[in-house]
């Protein structure tokens, strides 16, 4: 079914370009380049290449999708519609999940700067985590509108000091920092593309808010078209600039490091508003997004029905759902902090989710789209989505294990169809698991 002509939400173009420039930017921006620097060295620039090129034909496929079919459940849908009841239910159990186990993660990359910023340590860190976890709960809280228009006014300012930041450094690049180029030869340059991987999610997350657009069978492809050309243009260049500037010296914080080499150690501060500003905008997208996926996996009998129960007729932010997210994401926090782990523990798992996610995603693509440009693009997206998940290793199957216990929690659960309902374009409708 494809998606209605008539205006559906509230999202324009630009509030749909922000909210799927901060999911797909995030704050890897600020620290990956140097860890994709320890994997391979120069030659990190080729898998920043690589996974941009691999984005063109996800993005499209993912915004045909949303076009087409705009609805809360986002890849769910999708699997639901291809696949049946079952492969929903382990994709969107394992989906769901993911983003409060990889909040601290995200937020600990800007608190970790704040913590370096205002002293104090893993105390501060911790803090300041949960503090940009509770501020983007309050930001969905308030609704789509509210947070879309706030994430706007902070993209606008992230890419601009992050094309700045590019620019100034320009005059500094030293060639002799690019040999040599396979430091670690070609393995380093796949070891380089799991971790940037992190980097390049978000295609799929945005797709559980393709209802919330006026009209999704326009805007989604150019929210996605707007948001491709400017990721392209400052992930290749925060990469560039920071193998030609800093070479073999790059730090852990690249971007400050950048910053304070064009304007001076004034400059570095700014490194913090960055990454928090980065942190706060791919929160709330995936906050955002995550919320709409467990009301519609609600509605469909999927999840507890609670996590629906405040959402219909494509009106009202689905709180319930957004308080378990953000409950969750403050658990794996305190849980670490008592284990005493980093943040970023969890990071491999979730980028084994997301490229997981991919997979089912752009499978159910293959079945979904019409032939011509849409279907190529969605067998590329497989290939490539096939190929991240062997990166990626055993830390997939954890999500595999996740989506496995929704399928047998659903299985032992006692049938109740639920009332058909909308969130956005669609009618989700529970159907029995097939």
């Amino acid at each position: 079914m494809k998606a209605p002509t008539t205006a559906g939400g509230s999202l324009s173009v630009l509030q749909g370009t922000a909210l799927t420039l901060a999911a797909v930017l995030g704050v890897g921006v600020v620290t990956l380049p140097a860890l994709a620097i320890e994997e391979a060295g120069p030659a990190s620039m080729l898998a920043w290449a690589v996974l941009i090129v691999v984005s063109v034909p996800l993005a499209a496929t993912f915004a045909a999708l949303g076009a087409r079919h705009p609805d809360g459940g986002g890849v769910a849908t999708y699997a639901r519609l291809a696949f049946g009841g079952r492969v929903s239910t382990m994709v969107g159990w394992a989906f769901f999940l993911a983003i409060p186990i990889g909040a601290p993660v995200a937020a600990g990359f800007g608190a970790s700067y704040v913590a370096e910023a205002a002293g104090g340590g893993r105390t501060t860190e911790i803090g300041a985590t949960a503090v940009i976890i509770v501020v983007v709960t309050i930001m969905n809280w308030l609704g789509i509108r509210i947070s879309a228009g706030v994430q706007l006014a902070i993209a606008a300012v992230i890419a601009t000091l992050l094309l700045v930041a590019i620019l100034a450094s320009l005059p500094r690049v030293d060639t002799d920092n690019l040999t040599p180029f396979l430091t670690h030869g070609w393995s380093g340059v796949g070891a380089a593309a799991a971790v940037l991987v992190w980097a390049f999610a978000g295609w799929e997350i945005v797709s559980s808010l393709s209802a919330e657009y006026r009209h999704p069978e326009r805007d989604i492809a150019r929210a996605t078209g707007i948001t491709l050309g400017v990721v392209t243009v400052l992930y290749l260049g925060i990469a560039f600039v920071t193998v030609a500037v800093l070479g073999a010296a790059t730090g852990r914080a690249p971007l400050a490091d950048l910053l304070a080499g064009a304007f001076g150690d004034w400059a570095r501060p700014l490194t913090t508003v960055i990454a928090v500003l980065l942190t706060i905008g791919a929160i709330n997208s995936y906050f955002a997004g995550a919320s709409r996926l467990g009301a519609s996996l609600a509605i469909t009998g999927a999840m507890p029905r609670w996590l629906g129960s405040d959402v219909g007729d494509g009106r009202a932010t689905p709180r319930h759902a957004l308080l378990v997210v953000a409950g969750l994401g403050l658990a794996v926090l305190v849980g670490e902090a008592l284990l005493d782990q980093p943040t970023d523990a969890t990071l491999l798992v979730t980028t084994g989710t997301f490229a997981l996610v991919y997979v089912v995603g752009t499978a159910a693509a293959v079945r979904l789209l019409p032939g011509g440009w849409p279907r190529a693009a969605a067998v590329v997206s497989l290939v490539a989505s096939v190929c991240l998940v062997v990166l990626t290793g055993l830390p997939v199957l954890i999500p595999i294990a996740t989506g496995i216990a929704g399928l047998l929690w659903t299985l032992r659960r006692s049938p109740h169809p639920a009332q058909p309902r909308t969130i956005g374009g669609e009618t989700t409708v529970a159907e029995p698991l097939r």
